[in-house]
């Protein structure tokens, strides 16, 4: 098992390592773009490729913390720090956004000139490629290692291929037809495109740092393996949140009241054992309650009691 966590750990940090050295390099190259072409949009696309270079920085950093074990001022872990670099990475968006917003419209209304736009095609053609190999290579090592921080890294990626096919075709008709004002235009769409992703990544980050409880399909498979047991009567206090990547799971079983302990335990054990199996990397506790008669006949009472008064 610790070797097995070691690997899914080396896995995540490479990846995180990968986009930033991607990044570092695509941010540079576009930069020198857009100072040769004087093009807003291809500014935009190269402050967009810069906050993927601090994005891709926090997510490194949020994976190497959030794979520290935990400690007795911890113990829990500290799994948070990757959703803490994913809302992180949502904030430097927004202020992006406002920044694109604010030039594409001063631009718009006063006017620009744009010169050896064969350089930004060229450019762009490339950004285009490189940005969609390794976007997907992130998005789904994010994904199959349940990070956050890696996937929110992998959908900046992704964003990052389809501005540039979008600015790559833009720039082409702008050398062909001369109609400056797509070019303003466009660093606007970029950053309504921005807003929307950051929007969405800060409210699924702020969900997870309130511990919201796990999604519904995850809730039915924890339902579905306590239900399968023959000797469970019951089970009540199901409690479920998520820190980074891993899970973790509290419910009270309901077994006979004339078992031993140990019997009790070892299906109590068993049922930790599977939950954790399905939503692995997961850490479950289960607390065991005796079937009590008189308590069940007390609250069958009430309910209909209850009833009745409807």
């Amino acid at each position: 098992m610790h070797t097995e966590a070691h690997a899914h750990n080396d896995t995540k940090r490479r990846a995180a390592v990968v986009s930033l050295l991607y990044n570092l390099t695509a941010t540079g190259v576009k930069l020198v773009a857009a100072l040769i072409t004087g093009s807003m949009s291809l500014l935009s696309e190269a402050l967009h490729s810069a906050t993927d270079v601090v994005a891709s920085l926090f997510a490194y950093l949020g994976v190497r913390m959030g794979a520290t074990p935990p400690d007795p001022q911890h113990p829990y872990g500290h799994g948070k720090a990757e959703t803490l670099a994913g809302f992180g990475e949502a904030i430097l968006l927004m202020v992006i956004v406002g920044y694109l917003l604010f030039e594409g419209a001063r631009r718009l209304i006063a006017g620009s000139e744009l010169q050896q736009l064969e350089w930004g095609v060229a450019v762009m053609a490339l950004s285009t490629l490189t940005s969609l190999a390794v976007g997907q290579y992130v998005w789904r090592t994010g994904k199959r290692t349940q990070s956050l921080a890696l996937m929110s890294n992998g959908q900046h990626l992704m964003i990052d291929f389809w501005t540039s096919l979008g600015l790559l075709v833009a720039l082409g008709v702008i050398h062909f037809t001369g109609w400056v004002f797509i070019d303003a235009l466009l660093a606007i769409a970029i950053a309504l495109w921005l807003f929307r992703g950051a929007w969405r990544l800060a409210a699924r980050a702020f969900h997870e740092l309130i511990d919201h409880a796990l999604p519904e399909h995850e809730l039915a498979r924890i339902d579905s393996i306590l239900r399968s047991e023959p000797h469970l009567l019951n089970y009540h206090h199901l409690r479920t949140r998520r820190s980074g990547a891993m899970r973790y799971v509290e419910v009270h079983i309901v077994l006979p009241h004339d078992w031993s302990l140990q019997r009790a335990h070892t299906v109590a054990d068993a049922l930790e054992k599977r939950i954790e199996r399905e939503l692995a990397p997961a850490e479950v506790t289960i607390h065991m309650d005796p079937y009590d008669p008189e308590r069940v006949a007390t609250r069958e009472a009430k309910n209909l009691y209850r009833e009745l008064l409807r």
